[in-house]
């Protein structure tokens, strides 16, 4: 045990073995040898080892716990619950070992047999904990059921009397306890009893959150529209602390709902069950500005009441009342905010919510009047006037991204716009100062600086200025030699990098952000998006694996969460980690990588290491089979991870978000079904009967060409819906989502090659079926269709022609497009390949037989059937297409390799000293990132070639 622990697995063996020579029945060390042989890639050796110990079912601790984790490991969690089924027979009052058995249900989802579980277990032993064990089984097959009629009329009410039984007999004893019979009333939308239960006895146990009371009977009474309840809890709330924002929310929207149903408290009785209601507008006023009064007595200062009063004015002015109940302008209101914590990082945050109350002649004196209260101070005349402290210096940010947000830098002239970003970087650079004793960790004061200046350089660039976006990456990585762990800085570096074309430098960044385990999914697009398409296929793979990894061990770790989950009664988080779990399952970028990372495999292996056939198989991948939840795809992209202070019309909307969802999705479809459609290729290889015998149907293979010709039109389906979509030519901003590649798979020919491609493999199965003597029409047929098939791929490669980094007046342009279509002619060659080696496996018997016929008749000539030919002359024009192209790659690595970026006059002399040692290694990057592109893509095709030679019929 001690070698497995320390990863000596062969060790671990030896020892094993050692031990059964002497003992040969110890089950123990059988099951330690076991996990050894799995550790060291022996699985069916280790498996065997462990159904021989299973099979004498055994019950002592130390083999039970060596084979839970032996199956563990082998991730066939379901085998567990058999081995502790057995031992419970065996050893019917072991509390323990019904309790492991329980977890073992838990782990497969197996929720009535839990709900069994639980109650022997409380026979045996009748604690608290396993009775609601029980309870909560019931619960989730309820959640899990498909009918939601059947949960609530038989698992929820059952689950009450369940917990009502206990309630009688006075034995509830937990907190979790009363959570547990919420959860259940709540579920049952029995609101008023769950308001009882909470307001009554057992209520009195709901301690371990803050107000965890107060939120469950405010929930109650929102449900049950108790609007006078509603209104006096959060009175009396924001009466012991006015700063909490969630009940001033509530607060406004119970005095609306009871104004609107014009209700009056009784004139006698008390006004709610939670005292008094406030139910007019004046109320409210003073009741904010009572708030306001009082805060200015405490000790430290709460934004609170202030952001309240702000809240009140939005809503009587969308109310239509608006100013006749005095409560100020609203821009003075913002300026007097503005005076007391413009100094903290969350005053524009705060104030970013109200900006739409002021008048937009307004905003450049609301701009003047903020600026005009700093402290700042020039050294001369003529200078920037600077702050003289990290307060200042925290107002004068706040200004600078509201100046931002009401779109004042918009509105500039390109001169303008520089001189801004000339001043904002002397700011930031000021700055540094404030940070010196900042630890690597740590952000500098002015690095928000910096990225606003990026900000309008990302502005210009749009607009057509090239020189621009270099700027962009000396200031980002400038900005990140300060602040090493600026997470934005990253960001905002791995997507323009991106834009560019440039992938090398990107896959670093990403890891330095060092993503943890959600993150591998809602940013992870940003890296598998670009990876392959930009030729970089060893990074693409390593890519798609980090995020596949996380997903697959998201099915494990949730069973152990929710193992935790029952251990310790925290019952209302179990649903929540299903529904995690389901939505992870359901991902997107989940269903995008696994597609993409079988495609991937295939482009680097299939005919070259490995046969078609083998590939396919390793990944069990087959034509009839589709594994994407379509109905339930889940975008959890996190889209606003750039930070972006443009003004709401510029900012990434709704309709962008549904626009990007609906893309990715189209494309998802057209690669998807691409995969399924040379998955299906190896299985029509083999040997067919001739037509007129009966076995076809039996032997399954025309039905795989049935398959495949299904496939084929859906694949037809997919691509015009894709084209519809791209007709509306969407723009996304630009820290917005990033487009598919689907625009350029349709613009550059792949798609109709690809497409074409496949209808081939329908033709030759028909000639394979039908033979060669009365089939002059689809040999013709197959004869035009390579012709064609020539000019289409010759025509994606004259896409893929033109220098991919040229220098233009002194600055450099990229070219990435011309990356990514040669990035499709590889796929599209490749999958040409495959076609050729199914028409090479269907014409090298025909050859043969013919021969066999010319030696019987001893005639000089038998006529070659014209496909022979075709296929010969299609072949050897495939070999001469893709030698131009490896040579046409090699002229792109001796032009890259030429290009001295060093002496790139970069013409904007304002670039300071430093400016230029960051400008030479961000163009350095983007040359290497380049020439390593081209390398890799011109080593595949190389590998591609040489199959291609092999195909000589």
């Amino acid at each position: 045990a001690d070698y497995l622990d320390n990863g000596n697995n062969k060790m671990a063996i030896q020892q094993a073995d050692k031990l059964l020579k002497k003992h040969k029945d110890l089950h123990c060390a059988k099951v330690l040898k076991a996990i050894g042989l799995q550790r060291t890639g022996k699985q069916d050796e280790a498996y065997a080892l462990a159904q021989e110990v299973a099979a004498l079912e055994p019950t002592d601790d130390n083999s039970l716990q060596a084979l839970t984790i032996l199956y563990r490991e082998m991730h066939r969690p379901e085998l567990v619950t058999k081995l502790y089924e057995a031992a419970v027979k065996k050893v019917p009052n072991s509390e323990e070992y019904h309790s492991h058995l329980f977890m073992a249900y838990a782990r497969v989802g197996e929720y009535k047999k839990m709900q069994q579980a639980g109650m022997a277990l409380y026979k045996i032993v009748p604690k608290n904990p396993y009775y609601f064990w029980s309870v909560m089984s019931l619960i989730m097959q309820s959640i899990s059921a498909q009918d939601e009629n059947l949960s609530k009329t038989m698992f929820l009410p059952l689950a009450e009397r369940m917990v009502e039984k206990m309630v009688k007999e006075d034995k509830i004893e937990a907190e979790a306890e009363v959570e547990l019979y919420y959860m259940i009333l709540e579920r049952l939308e029995k609101y008023k009893e769950a308001l009882d239960v909470v307001r009554g006895k057992l209520g009195e146990k709901l301690t371990s959150e803050l107000q965890s009371r107060e939120n469950k009977c405010m929930a109650m009474y929102k449900k049950l529209h108790r609007w006078p309840e509603c209104n006096a809890l959060a009175r009396r709330l924001l009466l012991k602390n006015s700063d909490d924002w969630q009940f001033y929310i509530t607060y406004f929207d119970s005095v609306f709902q009871l104004i609107d149903e014009s209700w009056t408290p009784p004139a006698e009785e008390e006004h709610s069950l939670e005292g008094e209601v406030h139910c007019s507008i004046e109320q409210a006023v003073n009741f904010i500005e009572e708030r306001i009064t009082e805060e200015s007595k405490s000790s430290r200062p709460l934004r609170g009441p202030y952001l309240a009063k702000l809240e009140l004015i939005r809503r009587l002015r969308h109310r239509g009342c608006n100013d006749e109940y005095k409560l100020g302008d609203p821009e003075e209101l913002m300026f007097q905010y503005f005076k007391k914590f413009g100094d903290k990082p969350c005053c524009f945050t705060d104030l970013k919510v109200f900006v739409d109350l002021l008048p937009p002649s307004q905003y450049t004196k609301f701009i003047r009047q903020l600026l005009d209260v700093i402290p700042l101070a020039a050294a001369a005349e003529n200078e920037v006037a600077l702050p003289g402290d990290i307060k200042a210096l925290q107002q004068h940010l706040c200004v600078v991204q509201l100046s931002r947000l009401l779109g004042i830098y918009h509105a500039m002239e390109k001169k303008q716009k520089l001189a801004v970003v000339r001043e904002l970087m002397l700011r930031y650079r000021h700055g540094l100062e404030f940070g010196k004793s900042c630890l690597k960790t740590e952000l500098q004061f002015s690095d928000y600086y910096c990225l606003l200046a990026v900000h309008l350089l990302l502005d210009l660039w749009l607009e057509g200025e090239e020189a621009a976006v270099w700027q962009c990456l000396t200031l980002l990585e400038e900005g990140l030699s300060h602040s090493p762990s600026n997470a934005q800085f990253k960001l905002l570096l791995i997507r323009i990098y991106c834009r560019l074309g440039a992938f090398e430098p990107v896959s670093e960044l990403y890891s330095s952000l060092d993503a943890k385990h959600i993150q591998h999914d809602t940013i992870g697009y940003l890296l598998t998006r670009y990876a392959g398409s930009l030729g970089h296929y060893a990074a693409a793979s390593q890519s798609c694996n980090f995020a596949l990894r996380f997903f697959h061990s998201n099915q494990k770790d949730t069973s152990e969460y929710i193992i935790q989950a029952y251990k310790y009664g925290a019952f209302e988080k179990i649903p929540e980690f299903i529904a995690f779990r389901n939505r992870l399952n359901s991902s997107l970028h989940f269903a995008q990588v696994r597609t993409e990372r079988m495609l991937l495999d295939l482009l680097l292996e299939a005919n070259i290491s490995t046969s078609l056939e083998e590939s396919i198989k390793s990944m069990s991948l087959s034509p009839e089979e589709d594994d994407i939840p379509w109905k339930e795809l889940r975008d959890n992209r996190d889209l606003t991870v750039l930070f972006s202070w443009d003004p709401k019309d510029r900012d990434i909307s709704e309709e962008h978000r549904k626009l990007s969802l609906e893309e990715e999705t189209l494309w998802l479809r057209i690669r998807s079904l691409t995969l399924r459609l040379v998955s299906g290729l190896p299985a029509l290889g083999h040997t067919i009967q001739p037509k007129n015998s009966e076995k076809t149907a039996e032997n399954g293979v025309s039905s795989k060409i049935d398959t495949i010709r299904a496939l084929l039109q859906q694949l037809e389906a997919a691509v015009d819906s894709g084209k519809k979509f791209l007709e509306q030519k969407i723009q996304y901003p630009v820290l917005g989502p990033p487009p598919t590649r689907m625009a350029g798979f349709f613009s550059n020919g792949s798609c109709q090659c690809q497409t074409s491609l496949f209808y081939l493999v329908s033709d030759i199965y028909e000639l394979d079926t039908n033979g060669l003597e009365d089939s002059a029409e689809i040999q013709e047929r197959i004869g035009n269709s390579f012709k064609s098939l020539v000019e289409r791929l010759t025509d994606l490669f004259n896409k893929c022609k033109g220098d991919l980094i040229e220098v233009r007046d002194g600055t450099l342009k990229t070219h990435p497009n011309l990356l990514e279509n040669l990035v499709f002619f590889v796929e599209t060659i490749s999958i040409a390949l495959w076609v050729s080696s199914y028409c090479d496996s269907v014409l090298r018997p025909f050859k043969s037989n013919l021969q066999k016929k010319k030696k019987k008749k001893k005639e000089s000539s038998v006529a070659m059937p014209p496909v022979f030919t075709h296929f010969l002359d299609y072949v050897t024009e495939l070999q001469t297409l893709t030698s131009n192209v490896i040579d046409h790659i090699k002229g792109l690595e001796i032009i890259l390799t030429a290009l001295k970026l060093e002496e790139l006059s970069l013409k904007d002399t304002l670039l300071l000293q430093e400016e230029k040692k960051f400008t030479k290694t961000v163009q350095g990057k983007v040359q290497s990132s380049y020439h390593h592109s081209v390398q890799e893509i011109g080593e595949l095709l190389k590998k591609r070639l040489d199959t291609i030679k092999k195909l000589k019929i």
